[in-house]
């Protein structure tokens, strides 16, 4: 025989544990809708440029991730704005969210093209790098003002394409790398960098670009002031054209790799600056 008071026991006992249920349930719930309330860093989509391949971002790639930013190094064919920027376009059509497209050196060229019309891309840093308006050329842009002693530094190799017809790649001769990319790295660290350079396509140079993602987004550049490939006066003259919020660095042309806190610096400006 059970008592009443026995039964009111019981009663007291389950509506507790219920209370405690609904609790659990009740945070369990609210946690995730919290996180989701708290906005996804973009994804930072880094292209390198000539004479380089994506393990010149390696140091920069650590920074970013550091900070918590999703970061993908693209490989650039280097065979001209119209073919990487497709090329390009495929790596960014394969990444969800928004994303802050990089450019170092002809990666600039690249990185115009590709982002334009993608309202994914939410902002362009320029590193050391071409800002091309529509129908002009990297060579074209380097020659505005003097000051490039790449000419001088190029071991021109002939290659002959699956139709018959034949080009040139351009690589930067191995005892000059040093002095003409990367003054400010290391010599043993240039030496690989020389070892690894992917060649241009010298074509790619003289092909004028189609497009210029700068011209609607907001726009970030770092000026290298020791840079013999694309001179500084030159840099400064594109970023001023494109309204860009310009950082000068005191660097070679291979930024990247000597101070790669001040680029990822900049870039994460852009990302906070575009959320």
């Amino acid at each position: 025989m059970v008592s009443s008071k026995g039964v009111r026991s019981r009663g007291l006992m389950l509506g507790a544990l219920s209370t405690v249920a609904i609790g659990l349930l009740t945070t369990a719930v609210a946690t995730p809708a919290l996180a989701a309330d708290k906005p996804a860093k973009p994804t930072i989509v880094l292209e390198h440029g000539a004479f380089a391949d994506a393990s010149s971002w390696n140091a920069v790639i650590e920074e970013l991730r550091a900070d918590g930013y999703p970061v993908v190094a693209a490989a650039n064919p280097l065979r001209g704005p119209a073919n990487d920027a497709a090329a390009l376009r495929s790596v960014l059509d394969h990444v969800a969210g928004p994303k802050i497209l990089v450019g170092h050196s002809y990666g600039g060229s690249v990185i115009s093209v590709a982002g334009a019309n993608d309202p994914q891309v939410k902002a362009l840093v320029y590193v050391a790098a071409f800002l091309p308006a529509p129908g002009e050329t990297a060579l074209e842009l380097t020659n505005k003002f003097p000051g490039s002693t790449l000419p001088g530094a190029l071991d021109p190799t002939p290659f002959t394409l699956p139709d018959g017809t034949t080009g040139t790649d351009l690589y930067i001769k191995p005892g000059k790398f040093h002095h003409q990319f990367a003054a400010d790295v290391p010599a043993g660290t240039a030496a690989l960098m020389a070892a690894t350079q992917r060649p241009i396509a010298q074509s790619a140079l003289e092909e004028k670009t189609e497009a210029a993602a700068w011209k609607d987004k907001p726009t970030w550049a770092i000026i290298t002031t020791q840079d013999l490939n694309i001179p500084a006066a030159v840099q400064r003259y594109m970023a001023k054209r494109a309204h860009a919020y310009s950082v000068e660095v005191r660097a070679s042309h291979s930024v990247a790799v000597s101070q790669p806190k001040t680029v990822a610096g900049v870039i994460e400006k852009a990302a906070r600056a575009t959320r």
